[in-house]
């Protein structure tokens, strides 16, 4: 087990709660600590990640941005996981829709994240590896987004390496996803793939809830400040799911 503090991590043990909401972005951590959690407190920011742990509904949770894309989830999720003693970490993030019946501000709920990063070579695996969510965050956050009346879709995401890729046109013009969309694959995103090995590497317990903030087939799109704040309903479904773990 790593000892405490780690290379990207000041926080003492006992600073963070047994479930840990990842947002990319450190200041939607801010957000959430400021407007969701009571007497939230400030215990990691090192590389401005903004690390805070409060209480919601009685509970004891902490949240902290995990930057982009799978090499900085990876240094997290590592840290917390093997570090802090985290149980759950529970990414909340954007995606870009790759299918017309999912629409802007939908929640998208990662049952499995399918990927072109080279990630999984460092376990040493014979063949393939399936990242999938944990079954028990997986199914409490389908309860919670029921209970909130929330437009959600369970289902696969894709966690790419790259964000400006360097596409050739394929048909209908979706560019490298067209495979992607047409195997039923949900959504784009950045990070899920890593999260879900590590916990599975470490015996923890990941899940990826994300907003819908752009879709690809549309040319829809929502601003950076909506990305930051308005995407609340994925945060309280993250947060009631952190509720539900302690029952």
């Amino acid at each position: 087990m790593l000892t405490t503090p780690t290379p990207h991590n000041s926080a003492k043990p006992g600073d963070f709660a047994k479930t840990v909401l990842m947002p990319g972005d450190p200041l939607r951590s801010k957000f959430i600590a400021e407007n969701f959690l009571e007497n939230p407190v400030l215990v990691n920011n090192v590389r401005g990640v903004q690390g805070y742990t409060g209480t919601y509904k009685g509970v004891r949770v902490s949240v902290m941005a995990s930057g982009m894309g799978m090499p900085a989830i990876g240094i997290y999720s590592h840290e917390l996981f093997n570090a802090y003693g985290v149980e759950n970490i529970i990414r909340v993030g954007s995606a870009g829709a790759i299918q017309e019946n999912i629409h802007l501000y939908d929640l998208v709920l990662a049952q499995g994240a399918c990927t072109d990063s080279n990630w999984a070579s460092q376990f040493h695996l014979p063949g393939t590896f399936a990242p999938i969510a944990s079954y028990e965050l997986l199914s409490k956050a389908v309860e919670a987004a029921q209970e909130l009346g929330a437009a959600y879709h369970v289902g696969n995401v894709n966690s790419s390496d790259v964000f400006y890729g360097d596409h050739v046109d394929v048909p209908q013009g979706l560019d490298s996803v067209y495979g992607l969309k047409k195997m039923g694959v949900m959504a784009l995103e950045m990070e899920a793939a890593a999260l879900y090995m590590n916990a599975a590497r470490y015996g923890k317990r990941g899940l990826c809830i994300c907003t819908i903030s752009d879709h690809i087939l549309t040319g829809e799109e929502t601003t950076s400040q909506e990305r930051q704040t308005a995407f609340t309903t994925m945060m309280k479904v993250a947060l009631e799911v952190a509720v539900k773990m302690e029952k």
